[in-house]
């Protein structure tokens, strides 16, 4: 098959933070759709991004891969959710009063000028808003690893990425509130007995 990139991006909608699914359409929808016009190579390379958005992926041995793909768009966007990955390990250790180096990864993740912001954020008590600040970040991040790629593998990287995040804050409620900052504590490995969400009072 082959690389018709332009085809594929024209079709593709323009994603914006509000952007929402139409009805019968999903994450998946989109995905599928993409990857029948793609060749088996960039299919690879798409697996190696969805594999990313799975938590039970995420150890060391992925980012070690994900960090010397030969993917640009793969090695960069993974650094980045590395680097954030490691700063809330580096918070929920600090606050639960554990080592400082527990549950993150010890690996050459370069330059990481969005850690001041990112501190800022996670010592927000605000938990939705917290977790929309990280998908905010991340969302502008996205957008500059893919500023100058407008019709290759990147650009559909870049949107998948996009799209995940509008996936992820589709539908929510109160038990999402929950269930994020399970998430949270969950997603560096660590177990944390006694540990609550209090829902705010209005």
């Amino acid at each position: 098959m082959s690389r018709n990139y332009e085809y594929i991006i024209s079709s593709l909608p323009a994603l914006s933070r509000d952007w929402r699914f139409k009805e019968n359409a999903s994450f998946g929808t989109w995905l599928d759709w993409i990857k029948s016009q793609l060749d088996d190579a960039d299919k690879k390379t798409v697996d190696a991004l969805l594999d990313g958005f799975k938590d039970e992926n995420l150890d060391r041995g992925f980012y070690q891969a994900a960090l010397s793909h030969g993917n640009a768009f793969i090695r960069n966007y993974f650094t980045f959710d590395l680097n954030v990955r490691n700063a809330k390990a580096r918070f929920l250790n600090k606050a639960f009063g554990r080592k400082a180096g527990e549950d993150t990864i010890d690996l050459p993740a370069g330059d990481f000028p969005e850690a001041a912001r990112l501190e800022g954020i996670l010592a927000t008590d605000d938990l939705l808003g917290r977790e929309r600040a990280l998908d905010d970040l991340m969302w502008t991040k996205i957008s500059e690893l893919s500023l100058f790629n407008y019709f290759d593998i990147d650009a559909i990287l870049a949107f998948l990425a996009k799209l995940r995040i509008i996936d992820r804050w589709f539908s929510l409620d109160e038990e999402t509130g929950r269930d994020m900052f399970r998430s949270l504590v969950d997603e560096v490995r660590g177990t944390f007995k006694g540990v609550n969400y209090v829902a705010p009072k209005d």
